[in-house]
C-alpha cells in the first residue's frame, strides 16, 4: 500500500496566513508525518524551528506565485530561505520570458537559485495552466539542463491546478533527469494515488488531513 503521507508536502500559501495558522501547519506535519511542509519565504524560519525535532522538511517558495521577480530577486530570497532553514526551493520560473522563447534567460534564472541553493532540492513550478504542450515540455528541458531536481505543475494561484495528462507530459520530457511534482486540485486520496501510480515524486495539497482521514 502507498504510503501517502510521505508523498505530501502540507501546504499553506494563502496570503492571510498567520504565524498561528503554520504552527498549526507543522503540528499536522508532524502528527501525520508528512514530508514538508510548503511555506511562503516568510515564515520559513518560524516553520524551521517549529520542526526543528521532527523529521518533516521546509520547502519555501520563490518567486512566488507569479514568477515575474528578477534573477536576482530570485537568488536572494532562496538564499535567505536557506539561511533560514529551509531544506528545499519551490521556485516560480519566468512564465512570461518561456512563452517569449527567451530559453537562455529562463535558464540562467533556475541555474543561479540552483548555484545558491548548493544541494538542496530544487522544484521548478512551470504553470502548466499558461502553457502549451510544447512550452511545457520546453519548461521540463530547461528544468533538467539547469539541474533543477523537480519539475512541478502547478503554483495553485493559477486558473487551474494539475492534471493527469500534463504530469504524463511532464514525466515523458524529463525524461527520468528530474523529478515530478503535482499541485494544485488535489483533494482526495483516490487523485493523490492515481498521481503516484503514474510516476509523481510528490504531492502539493493544502488538503492533506482529508486525504489522510479518508484513505
Amino acid at each position: 500500500m502507498i504510503e501517502l503521507n510521505k508523498y505530501i508536502d502540507h501546504t499553506l500559501l494563502k496570503p492571510i496566513a498567520s504565524p498561528k495558522d503554520i504552527v498549526k501547519l507543522c503540528d499536522e506535519a508532524k502528527e501525520y508525518d508528512f514530508y514538508a511542509v510548503c511555506v511562503n519565504s516568510c515564515y520559513v524560519y518560524l516553520a524551521a524551528n517549529e520542526l526543528k525535532d521532527s523529521e518533516v522538511k521546509v520547502a519555501a517558495t520563490v518567486g512566488f506565485p507569479l514568477g515575474a521577480s528578477s534573477k536576482m530577486a530570485k537568488v536572494s530570497e532562496a538564499k535567505k530561505c536557506i539561511k533560514d532553514g529551509a531544506d528545499e526551493i519551490d521556485m516560480v520560473l519566468n512564465i512570461g520570458f518561456l512563452k517569449s522563447g527567451l530559453v537562455k534567460s529562463v535558464r540562467e534564472e533556475i541555474s543561479a537559485v540552483k548555484e545558491a541553493i548548493g544541494k538542496r532540492t530544487l522544484k521548478v513550478i512551470i504553470e502548466t495552466c499558461y502553457l502549451t504542450d510544447e512550452e511545457k515540455t520546453m519548461a521540463c528541458k530547461i528544468a533538467v539542463k539547469a539541474d533543477a531536481d523537480f519539475v512541478k505543475t502547478s503554483t495553485g494561484f493559477g486558473i487551474k491546478g494539475a492534471t493527469l495528462y500534463d504530469v504524463l507530459l511532464m514525466k515523458e520530457a524529463v525524461q527520468g533527469k528530474a523529478k515530478v511534482k503535482a499541485s494544485g486540485g488535489i483533494k482526495n486520496a483516490e487523485t493523490a494515488t492515481e498521481y503516484i501510480k503514474n510516476g509523481v515524486d510528490r504531492i502539493g495539497t493544502s488538503s492533506g488531513i482529508d486525504i489522510m482521514l479518508n484513505i
